[in-house]
């Protein structure tokens, strides 16, 4: 197989392109053959491609990042393979989707209120109310809120 074997310092990066048995790691230093070298921070790439012809005959397999820059060089003809991760594709949802989550979700609400002794208000959802019911609401609940608070002052003091 024809890769890239890190070398250099940290933060520092620099490759070496070796051929290597596909059971051996980059690491192991027990390469095949060193046929050029590949510094991104420079930009620069030396590589024999006669030695990487003469590989890829015997059968030799390139990894993706070799093949994009033997491709980038010009030794090897043909289209860049994507090397970044492969994440799954953001999916939008539809209208009548979130119509049915809504619809569940409002079920559930339901079954929790009718289950419990007293249910608070912030745990009651209702969807579709217009803004004068939504403001109602607000007065009716702002005074239950601050009667609690100040039965807990009470209860400090």
């Amino acid at each position: 197989m024809i890769r890239l074997q890190r070398i250099g310092r940290k933060n520092d990066p620099s490759f070496r392109v070796v051929v290597v048995d596909s059971h051996q790691g980059p690491k192991s230093g027990k390469y095949v053959d060193l046929i050029g070298s590949y510094n991104p921070k420079m930009d620069t790439v030396s590589i024999d491609g006669e030695r990487v012809k003469h590989w890829i005959k015997n059968g030799a397999q390139v990894s993706d990042t070799m093949h994009n820059i033997l491709i980038k060089e010009g030794i090897i003809e043909g289209k860049k393979k994507n090397v970044l991760p492969k994440k799954s594709p953001i999916v939008k949802e539809t209208v009548e989707a979130k119509e049915d989550d809504a619809s569940a979700g409002a079920e559930e609400t339901e079954e929790a209120v009718s289950g419990g002794s007293e249910p608070a208000s912030s745990e009651i959802v209702v969807e579709d109310i217009s803004k004068e019911e939504e403001k109602k609401e607000e007065e009716v609940e702002a005074p239950e809120v601050k009667e609690e608070v100040s039965e807990e002052e009470d209860k400090k003091a």
